[in-house]
């Protein structure tokens, strides 16, 4: 793979030390400056002391300590001056990832670090609204998200949340796609009910399947109805890993269709929890600006409002700790591990489900055993006795030794099942 990056490179430890340290001295210092107006400090220095050595050469954990607030948006306007040391870290993390892995022009974008894909997902759905309803004049039933039935269920809570109607497209069973006449039917149902504006998610690794869909397909039907529509495109699990997997990878922002997307740094890249990442292009964020937060320097533009500075610098480490080089060699041993076990899985003749490009394996639930499912933390589609499929993710802990105990106690069962 040909890998070209402006912003993303990877550091010595000494380096990622050095740049943490000086993030954290241009911020405001809680424990030596006089800060009376801020009401927030380091965590409770009681609980947590950051005396010892070794959380001083952990620049991630020494951050969480100092407790950095990055309320607002940092790529938008002014933010809160006493963080600008970590806000500058969080601001190089979305220029590697809209910039660099998804070929956005340089200052054409806005975005955030969020708590979370769910939120990520959540603030697209409110810019869109908002957008629609300002500059349209559209009713709230007038505006429909058009995503499929394997769409993350962030997507109906935001619906919920929102108050818009979700209309569900149906997926092939073999290939988990969107077919072109099912999505032009959904549009067609979504008219007959008075919808005008549609905001379409396409999913770049659902949580089930690791399917990706195509917006190509999402877009054309949506031009051909001559509808206004945004392209949201939900990445929160696959974004980490089908742009190095999939060589020919074409959901970028060189598409011009797509307007926003999301990834999750606390799933693939192994980010603490809750990490997700939201960006957009320029000219929507401020579609939800919140003006009554007159208080905070630059407003607010997030759904949450404060949130930890700490996230961004744990996201920054990891990727200057692998570069783009060493991370698409992480990728490729997990997706040769997966192949090994689609390998294992077609001697056997046990039915699955596998994008091709990506590293999650989904098998047919009456394959399956469910003391062998229980064993090995399998994840069943649905907890209930409607349960049709379990899931295997590869990640990083997942060992080929792991691999083959699973392969072992599954030839076991065709033994005694045969």
């Amino acid at each position: 793979m040909h890998i070209e990056m402006k912003y993303w490179r990877k550091l010595s430890p000494e380096q990622r030390q050095e740049r943490v340290q000086k993030a954290l001295k241009d911020n405001v210092d809680f424990s030596k400056d006089a800060n009376l107006g801020y009401p927030a400090s380091r965590l409770d220095e009681k609980v947590f002391s950051n005396e010892s050595l070794y959380l001083r050469e952990m620049p991630v954990l020494n951050t969480y300590i100092a407790n950095p607030n990055h309320i607002g948006c940092h790529t938008y306007g002014t933010s809160e001056y006493a963080f600008k040391g970590t806000q500058e870290l969080e601001r190089e993390v979305l220029k590697m990832i809209a910039v660099d892995l998804f070929k956005i022009e340089e200052d054409e974008f806005d975005g955030y670090i969020s708590p979370g894909g769910t939120e990520a997902n959540v603030q697209a759905l409110w810019i869109f609204r908002n957008e629609f309803i300002k500059h349209h004049g559209a009713k709230l039933d007038e505006i429909v998200i058009l995503a499929s039935e394997d769409t993350h269920y962030s997507i109906p809570k935001g619906a919920n949340l929102l108050m818009l109607d979700w209309e569900k497209v149906p997926v092939q069973a073999d290939t988990r796609d969107m077919a072109e006449v099912d999505i032009e039917l959904a549009v067609r149902r979504a008219l007959s009910n008075g919808k005008k504006y549609f905001i379409a998610i396409a999913n770049m690794g659902t949580t089930m399947f690791g399917s990706v869909d195509d917006p190509v397909p999402l877009a054309a039907v949506l031009n051909r109805f001559e509808v206004p529509f945004r392209l949201h495109i939900d990445g929160a699990y696959g974004g980490f890993v089908y742009p190095f997997s999939d060589e020919e990878n074409q959901i970028t922002f060189q598409n011009p269709a797509i307007s926003s997307l999301t990834i999750d740094a606390h799933k693939m890249l192994q980010a603490p929890y809750g990490t997700g990442i939201f960006v957009c292009r320029k000219g929507l964020m401020e579609h939800v600006l919140t003006k009554e937060a007159e208080y905070v320097e630059g407003l607010d533009l997030t759904l949450c409002g404060s949130r930890s500075g700490a996230n961004a610098v744990a996201v920054w480490t990891i990727l200057t700790t692998y570069g783009p080089h060493k991370w698409f060699e992480k990728i490729s041993v997990l997706k040769m591990r997966t192949n090994w076990l689609c390998k294992q899985l077609d001697q056997l003749e046990i039915p699955y489900f596998r994008e091709p490009e990506m590293n999650i394996v989904t098998l047919r639930a009456h394959a399956v055993p469910k003391s062998i499912a229980h064993k090995f933390n399998l994840v069943p589609q649905s907890h209930g006795e409607s349960n049709q499929w379990y899931k295997i993710v590869l990640m990083d802990h997942v060992e080929i030794e792991h691999l083959k105990e699973f392969i072992a106690e599954m030839k076991e069962f065709a033994k005694v099942s045969g």
